[in-house]
This record gives C-alpha cells, sequence and structure tokens, in this order.
C-alpha cells in the first residue's frame, strides 16, 4: 500500500460537477479527467445505475456499520471478479493498512486494476469502481487465520459498490478498451527518439518523472486541459471515448518538447 501524496491537486481550479470523463470547472471550462480518483472512477463519473443504489440505500437511512445482507451481496460481486479468493472488507486505507501491520506482511501489498490480468499474487489490494469504498483485501484461502475478520461497512457503500463491480465486470467482459492510434505513435515515436517518458499498457500510461519534473508535467496537462495524476505513482488513465481532437491534443503533450 502506498500514502499517495496529493498535493498538487490543490493546483486545479474550482471543481463544481464531474460526469463521465470530464470534470466541470467554475468559470465554464472543463478537463478531462484522465486520473479519475485514483482509478475508482475508471468507468466513469456520475454512473446512473450506481447512483440509484447509493439515493435508495440512504432514503432507507443505512448510513451505520451494522450487519446487512448487503455485505453477503458485495461478497458476492468480489467473488465474481476474483473466484476462489476469500476477501476482508475495511472502511478505509488507513484501517486496510492496520490490519495488514498486525499482519506483519512485509513489503509492497500487489495493486491489483482492472483491465489488467494481474490477479496472481497470494494477496493484493483491488482498484474498485466506486470513489466512497470500502477498501478490500482479496487473499488465497490458505490466508484466512492471518485476517481473522474486516470491518463492518456501512450500507450505504456497499449497495452502490456491488453495482459497480457488477458494472466493472460487464465493461472487462465486453473487452471495453480504446484503440487511440494517435497516442499510440506518439508514444512509440517519442521511444524511438530516446525521449519517452511515458509507458502504456492497454488503458495505464505510467512515467518514472518524481519531483519537481513531475509537477511540471502536471501543470503542463493541467494548462492544456487534462488532469493527470496528482502523484507519481498512480497511472494516467485512458478514458473510454474521447473526440478526435481530444486524442490530437493528449498526443501532442505526451510527447516532450524539443
Amino acid at each position: 500500500m502506498a500514502c499517495f501524496d496529493r498535493e498538487l491537486l490543490r493546483l486545479v481550479p474550482k471543481v463544481l460537477r464531474a460526469r463521465d470523463f470530464y470534470l466541470y470547472l467554475e468559470g465554464g471550462k472543463r478537463l478531462t479527467d484522465l486520473w479519475r480518483s485514483g482509478g475508482r472512477a475508471v468507468l466513469g463519473h456520475k454512473r446512473p445505475r450506481v447512483l440509484a443504489e447509493l439515493k435508495n440505500s440512504a432514503e432507507r437511512g443505512l448510513f451505520c456499520a451494522f450487519p446487512h445482507p448487503l455485505e453477503k451481496r458485495f461478497i458476492k460481486a468480489l467473488g465474481g471478479l476474483f473466484p476462489g479468493r476469500s476477501f476482508r472488507l475495511y472502511l478505509n486505507e488507513s484501517s486496510l493498512r492496520l490490519a495488514l501491520d498486525k499482519a506483519s506482511l512485509s513489503g509492497p501489498v500487489p495493486i491489483w486494476r482492472p483491465f489488467l490480468e494481474n490477479t496472481a499474487a497470494a494477496f493484493f489490494t483491488p482498484v474498485l469502481p466506486f470513489p466512497l469504498g470500502p477498501e478490500v483485501l482479496v487473499m488465497e484461502k490458505n490466508m484466512e487465520d492471518s485476517f481473522p475478520q474486516g470491518e463492518l461497512i456501512p450500507p450505504v457503500l456497499l449497495a452502490p459498490a456491488a453495482r459497480a463491480l457488477h458494472d466493472l465486470m460487464a465493461a472487462i467482459k465486453a473487452g471495453k478498451a480504446p484503440g487511440y492510434r494517435k497516442i499510440e505513435k506518439a508514444l512509440c515515436q517519442a521511444q524511438s527518439d530516446g525521449k519517452g517518458i511515458w509507458q502504456r499498457r492497454g488503458i495505464y500510461i505510467t512515467t518514472e518523472t518524481k519531483g519537481g519534473a513531475y509537477k511540471d508535467l502536471f501543470i503542463k496537462f493541467l494548462e492544456g486541459g487534462f488532469l493527470i495524476p496528482p502523484s507519481p505513482v498512480e497511472p494516467v488513465i485512458l478514458p473510454f471515448s474521447m473526440s478526435p481532437g481530444e486524442e490530437a491534443k493528449l498526443a501532442e503533450l505526451l510527447v516532450p518538447n524539443p
């Protein structure tokens, strides 16, 4: 697990609303969101069915962390995504990190991201498509004794999280991934010229740029109309839809100036 430094978000103008892959700013401008809450909005912001589940649970007053049948529904949805695994739920990242410390696990915990086949580790934490949580630890069944129990999660969070999981599984099954030839061509050309600082795997683009140089990148993209992650350890996430003009602009930003 990593504690991300997200201070660069303070450079972003005030965001009034978010929808699909866009952030709408004070003053009428918008940003194409390539961060998406660290991947928790990988399918886009304000998904109608997820929002409906949240509203319905809130109407029933299910804000407190009591036992509820929705926990079983959420676990069942996780089992569809990670068959043959066991799960522990935690309210937030701090609670999950504390559980990992108590289990005396050394080294970083692998992070699973949708649309990448990297679930072979004995245990890992998935980035799930719902920004309000919960945090989940996925493990092999023989590790259950190391994590005797998780935490109770408010049903108001479990209901939309389960719906988001089903949406994610449907998107993965449909093979929903953009091509973006202009971006791929720009990245390949930059590598050929020895100027490549970005590496792409599917919808994820990463860089090893750090410190002040990454801050400069963050500002450059922000001025160009794109929000990249506020921390270089998080990947840029390509949206599933982008206009030709947006793709051309992003391709231009991904290639360093001569």
